[in-house]
């Protein structure tokens, strides 16, 4: 055999074993996870009267790829943990480096499944998994759990460049606002302020309002008008201001970047969930490649403990990435950090901690 042929053979290989490891990784959770899940949810499928077929193709058909790429690096983890562990207990990463091959070349097979992978998981969690989980949390509201938000309180809203409009509290379930006001400013002084008790939506852009006082300023004068009901045209509809938690699992990558300018332009800046998901979509694609990074480093060579030891510190590594991850994007839900950096803090860290154990391992 060519020397010339060698290394390619061993890259099918690596390449094989890794994505088969994965995909089989992916099988065997993903059916634990649907026993657990259907166990616990058995009594209310039974109470509503769920139709087979619904709980098949409208929840677990697409429950299996959110979970199954939600866990992904957990998986890329551990099936770079589990196969380059039995390759080093049989000395056959010895006899690849023996034959010639350097460590920095026996890492292209890695790098190129990492890749594949990472792509893989882009499109799904960018373009396919929002569309399913359009079913899968419509099957949840309708059959487990109603999530979607019922009211909101203190919400404010620019309708137009110098028309700023504020609910103190809107119930969804009525579509009514109470202790509503528009302010009409002009050239940063404000012009018209109009108070009501209530404000209803009708259809469309169709409101009326009820009990309401205008204040009008002209100069240093003021005039009031006051009145029962009038019916207006506000280019806002209740679905503008009403954002569920859930909602952007349920857009693209290239809905979600355009929602998200478009209501930072109306003033809504209660947007830290959409932003840290719109950057989490990224920073995924790059952890792919750190814990392939990281798994092949610390399973390449044998330890005390064998097999057993390198899978419990990948196990361990794995969930404390994700546990680091959550404890960061909590930190920009509540304003301590920017959602950009608090995605991209984990990945740095484990960038740091890849590079260290890249280089302390023995090539």
């Amino acid at each position: 055999m060519s020397k010339l042929n060698f290394p390619k053979i061993i890259d099918r290989y690596i390449i094989y074993k890794f994505i088969s490891t994965y995909v089989f990784l992916i099988g065997v959770i993903m059916i634990i996870v649907v026993m657990f899940d259907f166990d616990e949810k058995l009594d209310k499928f039974i109470n509503n009267n769920v139709p087979t077929h619904k709980i098949i193709l409208d929840y677990y058909l697409n429950f299996i790829p959110y979970i199954a790429n939600l866990l992904s690096p957990l998986f890329v983890f551990i099936s770079v943990i589990f196969f380059t562990s039995k390759l080093a207990y049989n000395s056959e990463i010895i006899a690849i480096l023996s034959s010639g091959i350097s460590f920095k070349r026996l890492m292209v097979p890695y790098i190129l499944s990492a890749s594949i992978i990472a792509i893989i998981n882009f499109l799904l969690s960018s373009f396919i998994i929002p569309l399913a989980n359009i079913k899968r949390i419509n099957f949840c509201n309708s059959y487990i759990l109603d999530k979607k938000e019922s009211y909101l309180s203190n919400i404010q809203i620019e309708i137009k460049p110098g028309i700023i409009a504020y609910f103190e509290y809107f119930d969804a379930t009525t579509n009514i606002g109470y202790r509503f006001s528009l302010e009409k400013f002009k050239e940063k002084e404000l012009c018209s302020r109009l108070v009501a008790q209530q404000i209803i939506w009708n259809s469309d852009y169709h409101w009326t309002v009820k009990n309401y006082i205008i204040h009008d300023f002209i100069g240093v004068k003021e005039k009031i008008f006051l009145g029962k009901s009038i019916d207006t045209i506000l280019t806002i509809i209740p679905s503008d201001f009403i954002v569920s938690s859930f909602d952007y699992e349920q857009m693209t990558t290239s809905h979600l970047k355009t929602y998200i300018e478009k209501e930072k332009k109306k003033g809504i800046g209660d947007m830290q969930l959409f932003e840290i998901e719109y950057y989490k979509r990224y920073a995924m694609v790059l952890i792919s490649f750190i814990l392939t990074i990281i798994g092949v480093s610390l399973s390449s060579y044998k330890i005390r403990g064998g097999i057993g030891m390198n899978i419990g510190i990948g196990l361990l590594l794995s969930f404390s990435y994700i546990l680091f991850m959550q404890i960061s994007s909590s930190f920009a839900l509540f304003g301590f950090v920017s959602p950009f950096i608090a995605v991209w803090i984990p990945n740095i860290v484990y960038i740091f901690i890849s590079v260290f154990l890249y280089k302390r391992t023995p090539k």
